[in-house]
């Protein structure tokens, strides 16, 4: 009787402890199934930072390729006004006079060169010296992307929606926007950068910056 009873005793033990085993067991798998969502998503968001860098990257020869062609195609005819298929407006803009167009191409040049902390500090004096210049649009422009090859995003951000808001019908403000989306990305504001992105592609339908945004849209779902 004593025997059985230890044994029934060991048994009842056994029986108890068992749930709590497995109870553990599951408790790791989870804890692994976790971790691997984790390094997934870590995954996902690093490849898609990748892709939407090399995007920017492929732009920026873009619009230099672009900026290469307006040249040349300026050279061939005279300064006048010239309308893209969206309906923005753009010019062969200049400066009021002397000084002010020597103003603005000094805070170009630093940008053409890559100097783009010159670039910043050049073109923000030029806008404070004038602000009602028809050049200020673009200078607005090159501010802010030289606040975004500086990784001042903030700044960027700041510079390029002002720029689209006071200029819609610029040509550079969809290009503004396309910056201004990039910029929070790196700032890790996926759904702002979401935002901007559909927004050009609603307000600036038909142009180049509506199809890059459209490429970038479908690179962050």
């Amino acid at each position: 009787m004593k025997a059985f009873f230890s044994k029934c005793l060991l048994a009842s033990v056994l029986a108890a402890s068992a749930p709590i085993a497995y109870a553990f067991t599951d408790s790791e798998a989870r804890e692994a199934i976790i971790q691997l969502r984790q390094q997934v998503r870590d995954l996902t968001e690093i490849s898609q930072r990748a892709n939407i860098q090399l995007a920017s990257r492929i732009d920026q020869l873009e619009q230099e390729v672009a900026r290469i062609r307006g040249q040349l195609e300026e050279m061939g005819r005279p300064t006048s006004a010239v309308t893209s298929g969206s309906g923005l407006t753009g010019s062969s803009e200049k400066g009021a006079n002397a000084a002010e167009q020597s103003a603005f191409d000094t805070g170009l040049e630093f940008f053409r060169k890559s100097e783009f902390k010159e670039s910043e500090a050049s073109l923000g004096a030029f806008l404070t010296l004038y602000p009602k210049s028809p050049l200020a649009p673009t200078a607005l422009f090159y501010q802010g992307s030289s606040s975004y090859a500086l990784k001042d995003f903030k700044a960027a951000i700041t510079q390029l929606q002002g720029m689209a808001k006071q200029f819609p019908d610029h040509a550079r403000a969809p290009d503004a926007l396309l910056v201004v989306a990039g910029s929070q990305f790196e700032l890790n504001n996926r759904t702002a950068s979401k935002n901007t992105l559909q927004k050009i592609i609603k307000d600036y339908p038909k142009t180049p910056a509506a199809d890059t945004a459209a490429k970038r849209l479908k690179l962050l779902s």
